[in-house]
C-alpha cells in the first residue's frame, strides 16, 4: 500500500510540476509576445521616419534640380546674349581692326572664342576678315569653319 501512496504523490508532485512549467511557459510566451510587439513597433516608426527622410531628399533633390536646370538656362540666356552683343560689335568694326584682335586672340590660345565669334558674324564680314588675319590663323578658322558645316550637314 505505501507503494499506491508513493505513487499517488509522485503523481500529484509531477502533476503539480507539469502545471507550474505549464503557467512559466505561459508567462515566457506573454512576454515574448509583448517583447516582439514592443519591437515591431519601434521598427515600423523607424521605417516610417525613414521613408519620411526619403520622401523630403527626393523632394529637395527635385527643387535643387529644378534650381539647377533654371540656372542654366539664365545662364545659356546671358551667354547668348553676351555673344550676340559681341558679334554685333565684331559686325560694326572695320574688318582690319577686327582681324588684328582675333590675331591676337588666337595667338594667346582662344582660338575657339575666336570661332564662336566668327559664326556669329554676317558672311560677307567674315571674307573681308580672313583677309586681314594671319594666313596661319585665317587656316585655322577655315579648317574649324569646314568641319563645322560638314557636321551640321551630317545632323541636318
Amino acid at each position: 500500500m505505501s507503494f499506491i501512496v508513493l505513487n499517488a504523490q509522485e503523481e500529484r508532485v509531477t502533476s503539480a510540476a507539469l502545471i507550474k512549467q505549464k503557467i512559466e511557459v505561459k508567462e515566457l510566451k506573454k512576454e515574448l509576445n509583448t517583447f516582439y510587439n514592443k519591437k515591431e513597433k519601434e521598427y515600423q516608426e523607424r521605417k516610417k521616419e525613414l521613408l519620411d527622410l526619403i520622401k523630403k531628399v527626393e523632394t529637395e533633390k527635385k527643387a535643387i534640380e529644378k534650381i539647377r536646370n533654371e540656372n542654366l538656362q539664365l545662364l545659356q540666356d546671358i551667354n547668348g546674349e553676351v555673344e550676340a552683343k559681341t558679334s554685333k560689335i565684331y559686325n560694326k568694326m572695320k574688318p582690319k581692326v577686327a582681324a588684328s584682335i582675333f590675331n591676337e586672340m588666337i595667338n594667346n590660345g582662344k582660338v575657339e572664342d575666336v570661332f564662336d565669334i566668327i559664326l556669329r558674324l554676317k558672311e560677307n564680314n567674315v571674307t573681308s576678315l580672313m583677309k586681314f588675319l594671319s594666313p596661319k590663323n585665317a587656316a585655322i578658322l577655315t579648317l574649324m569653319l569646314k568641319e563645322y558645316r560638314a557636321k551640321n550637314q551630317d545632323e541636318g
